[in-house]
């Protein structure tokens, strides 16, 4: 398998710390509202990886947070008159539904920061007693300048950086590029008590910790998430790392693209942010996860009604051959026939080139042209007709698209074949009776 590699900007090949076994975490959300559209992109695109990785007979662990420590949790905890708990409470909850809507399972842990304060805690203190970070008046910051390597994460030249960076006023940093480990605060809010006083954790630090937490190891294989979160987040978070342990926490860094709407960009002040349950409610979870995939992850996604539109009538197209192959299999019982088709290797390895979803649908649409051909043969070859549908549920399943199977009872069958018969023997009045109540029971 080949991933691109964000912290090389090359392909490599996928070399797994322990032979057989993949640890992959993913930056997850933070839970101050619900998921727009852009925050499912992740979601979907970590789940394929999770999936083909498991197609390939590895055994994922795949570890993704929740941000539950954020002003915008607080300030809207206030203005609710609730607690912070209860807001966190509340989104996790909407975002996890949309997880399982989108066929996105497979987490082995979702740990939350407020589960883990000892240990973050705990680890600002180690950074500080090694002089990778320092407190001032009761804020803890980390020395960028200790860390020689600061920037090759995100390809940034921490020259520049500087230069391009403001230096605040009566800032207490000793470095403008010095990041914060632990707020002191004052204010109403959640706050915990610390060697440096009452405060809360800085964001770049909680990930690095989670990750040792739940993998019990300080390196994992993949580190996952959006773009947006290459600089300065997971430059930051490899950088306590490499503090602490002299080697980056993750092999391989891989970030998807954003989404834009009509070629603008999500933003409130555009009023384009659409809600994944909107999506989903609106266009189905099938549909909705299918659309997610139809760009290559590492491009930016441009929803438009064309794209919709063009998505629909390729899953229209899988939805109708499996449906009526499923239906004949059932009929003839020949469900249980079939191997799967050589194009699977085919589907697979072009899955294994970095995601490259558009190349691997190119060979699921052989497949479903291979299983229309089978289905209108006179003398059907139900051997050939179950090899292709079950290549397809296969592929299918791998892309994470779940297709319902009507499962037929004895009555159903009878009634099925009655109806084929009629129309072989061109008795069109019976044949549009039979039609009707297999229409009016859902089978067709």
């Amino acid at each position: 398998m080949r991933l691109y590699n964000s912290k090389t900007n090359t392909i490599e090949e996928f070399i797994p710390i322990k032979e057989n076994e993949v640890s992959l975490y993913v930056c997850g959300p933070t839970v101050y509202n619900y998921a727009h559209i852009g925050n499912a992109r992740p979601i979907v695109v970590f789940d394929l990886l999770r999936r083909v990785l498991e197609a390939n007979q590895y055994h994922v662990k795949m570890v993704s947070n929740f941000t539950d420590v954020d002003d915008k949790i607080i300030k809207k905890a206030l203005d609710e008159n609730v607690s912070e708990r209860e807001i966190s409470d509340r989104y996790i909850e909407a975002y996890n539904r949309i997880r399982s809507e989108l066929h996105a399972e497979g987490l082995a842990a979702t740990p939350r920061v407020t589960d883990t304060m000892d240990e973050i805690i705990a680890f600002i203190e180690e950074l500080v007693n090694d002089g990778y970070a320092y407190a001032v008046k009761g804020d803890v910051y980390f020395r960028v300048n200790k860390v020689q390597s600061y920037g090759e994460v995100s390809s940034q030249n921490i020259e520049e950086l500087i230069v391009g960076s403001r230096i605040e006023e009566n800032s207490n940093k000793e470095n403008p590029l010095d990041f914060v480990l632990w707020k002191n605060t004052d204010d109403t809010g959640i706050k915990w008590d610390s060697p440096w006083g009452k405060g809360r954790p800085g964001w770049h630090t909680e990930c690095v910790v989670m990750i040792q937490d739940e993998f019990k190891m300080n390196r994992i294989d993949i580190h996952g998430g959006g773009q947006d979160l290459k600089f300065p987040h997971h430059e930051n978070e490899s950088a306590q790392c490499k503090a602490l342990h002299d080697h980056d926490l993750a092999n391989y860094w891989v970030h998807n693209a954003m989404v834009n709407f009509a070629g603008e960009k999500m933003s409130k002040s555009l009023g384009n942010v659409v809600w994944a349950q909107d999506y989903i409610e609106e266009l189905g979870a099938n549909l909705t996860r299918w659309l997610l995939l139809s760009t290559h992850y590492r491009l930016v996604l441009n929803i438009t009604d064309d794209l919709i539109s063009q998505s629909r009538k390729e899953l229209d197209k899988i939805e109708t051959v499996l449906r009526q192959a499923s239906l004949e299999l059932q009929v003839h019982h020949a469900m249980d026939q079939g191997s799967l088709s050589e194009t699977y290797a085919s589907f697979i390895e072009n899955l294994n080139d970095d995601l490259n979803v558009a190349n691997a649908q190119v060979v699921l649409f052989e497949e479903v042209k291979a299983l229309n051909s089978a289905l209108r043969l006179r003398e059907k070859n139900m051997h050939d007709v179950a090899k292709h549908y079950h290549t397809i549920r296969k592929m299918m399943d791998v892309l994470g698209v779940v297709i319902e199977e009507k499962i037929l009872d004895d009555a159903d069958i009878e009634l099925l074949s009655a109806w084929t018969l009629a129309k072989q023997e061109k008795r069109f009045d019976d044949a549009d009776g039979y039609r009707q109540k297999l229409i009016e029971k859902g089978i067709i």
